[in-house]
């Protein structure tokens, strides 16, 4: 009949496995489980190939996650070459958190790091040299790199971890009294608490805009920098 396929035909060739076609694979397994469902073998049966295929392309997994960091960081949007200097860091900044939010795991995978490739040496380069552009010095770069911090990657430390999403929410009794608690012992802890959950307690810690308060504190830091840069300022050291 028209249409259908021929037994005898032989098979599409499958495609030649390669370090790139690796590495995105294990990029998307890392989406779609996290970094504890990726593993050689998973992998490995993700690409239909054995285990020990991988190995000519990555020495173990370590040089993976080295390679998937490096992939989400060339993922990174550039800003525009007409982009003002201190818009030009800010875009990278933001670019950057773009690319971690969009893979939930490269924030762990980038903190485990203990070996700068050329990939993440060229990212951190590119940011000071922003920087140099939009007028600041070496010095003042230096001590801007420091305080930007795990910024330059997309993320930064939290106050407190998130709470945990298992249990009822707690009823209005409980949050009245947990409310009457911390008016007596901590009311300034309160009163924030008030205000980023609109009042209903029973969401304490998910009241917060993650993406506004890390562009809010971004527009602080370089902000200040800026003030910085504009008046001159060097180090004590200097």
């Amino acid at each position: 009949m028209p249409g259908r396929a021929d037994p005898a035909a032989p098979a599409a060739p499958r495609a030649r496995l390669n370090r790139g076609r690796v590495l995105v694979a294990a990029v998307a397994l890392a989406d779609e489980t996290g970094l504890a469902g990726l593993s050689m073998r998973r992998l490995a049966q993700e690409l239909g190939v054995v285990p020990m295929a991988l190995y000519k392309h990555v020495a173990d997994k370590e040089a993976l996650l080295d390679g998937m960091v490096d992939l989400v960081i060339e993922g990174f949007d550039p800003p525009e070459e007409a982009l003002p200097g201190i818009d030009a860091v800010r875009h990278r900044v933001l670019a950057a958190r773009r690319a971690v939010r969009r893979h939930p795991w490269a924030r762990q995978a980038i903190e485990s790091r203990t070996r700068r490739t050329p990939t993440v040496l060229g990212h951190m380069d590119a940011v000071a040299g922003t920087l140099r552009a939009a007028g600041f010095s070496v010095d003042l770069t230096h001590h801007v790199m420091h305080a930007l911090g795990n910024r330059i990657w997309g993320f930064s430390p939290e106050l407190f971890d998130a709470p945990p999403e298992d249990g009822p929410a707690p009823t209005p009794q409980a949050q009245q009294a947990m409310a009457a608690d911390f008016a007596e012992r901590f009311p300034h802890v309160l009163e924030i608490a008030l205000e980023a959950t609109r009042g209903d307690l029973s969401g304490v810690g998910q009241g917060c805009d993650e993406d506004f308060e890390f562009a809010f504190a971004l527009d602080l830091l370089l902000d200040g920098a800026q003030r910085l840069q504009r008046s001159g300022w060097t180090s004590p050291r200097r």
